[in-house]
């Protein structure tokens, strides 16, 4: 004999996981109702089996989280909050990686590595080797620097969707003409940008889905580097990303 139903219940319901929070259950609802794609709320409504108010304050409550935003036609969409942590969370295997490769490109160049990623309207440096000696840029493992300026930057905002990037440049002491050069030869360079005297090169490291994680850099004095240093130093911190995200989609593959 079958489980018994009453009129409210139905076989998926039945199914439905419950944690014991029922808050947290019915987030998760809208969550996986917007897995499949955009959504009004009434589509949530319908979707889900909350009531309207419910599925309302909980898609707000997301938003503010940026777990769910509003696509241009005021539908709710996941949001990217859920890369940031993908990124943390594969921060690990990246860092497992990252530490012959940066003192690789010191060996090479002469001039202190950094990795950084995006945290929220900042970014961290996650990784770095300085030089032992002479001038340098030190930058500190978990030290926040701004997204408005600096090669990293341009890399963590250049292949972002549209509204980010438009809220990017509001500050920004790039352009938008710049970051499209950046998309089209794949490497960023300050110059005098983020501090003067100072001056960087950095390049994408993306995930097996092929998204931009983090910005692998060098960075030194002007007066030692040049006042064009990606002509110098490019295809180096170009090969160094391409082969942390060759690093990362081989480790993807043998989980």
């Amino acid at each position: 004999m079958g489980p018994n139903l009453d009129q409210n219940q139905s076989p998926q319901a039945d199914s439905d996981i419950h944690s014991g929070v029922g808050v947290l259950d019915k987030t998760v609802k809208i969550l996986d109702a917007l897995e499949s794609g955009p959504a009004t709320l009434g589509q949530l409504v319908n979707e889900t089996g909350l009531a309207r108010p419910t599925a309302h304050r909980l898609a707000i409550a997301l938003e503010r989280h940026r777990f769910v935003i509003r696509d241009q036609h005021g539908r709710f969409v996941l949001g990217s909050r859920f890369a940031e942590l993908a990124a943390a969370a594969g921060e690990d295997r990246l860092l497992t990686a990252s530490g012959p490769i940066l003192q690789t490109l010191l060996d090479r160049t002469g001039e202190s590595a950094q990795i950084y990623r995006r945290q929220g309207d900042q970014r961290v440096c996650i990784a770095a080797v300085e030089r032992a000696s002479g001038l340098r840029d030190s930058i500190p493992v978990g030290a926040l620097l701004s997204m408005e300026a600096g090669s990293a930057a341009q890399i963590l905002l250049a292949w972002e969707d549209s509204e980010r990037l438009h809220q990017g440049l509001r500050h920004a002491k790039f352009t938008a003409a710049k970051l499209a050069a950046v998309r089209k030869r794949g490497w960023a360079e300050s110059v005098n940008e983020r501090e003067d005297g100072v001056c960087s090169i950095s390049a994408p490291i993306r995930n097996p889905s092929g998204q931009v994680i983090a910005a692998i850099s060098i960075s030194g004095p002007t007066g030692r580097m040049g006042t064009t240093p990606g002509r110098r130093y490019a295809p180096l911190v170009m090969a160094a990303g391409k082969y942390l995200t060759e690093a990362l989609l081989r480790a993807s593959g043998e989980r």
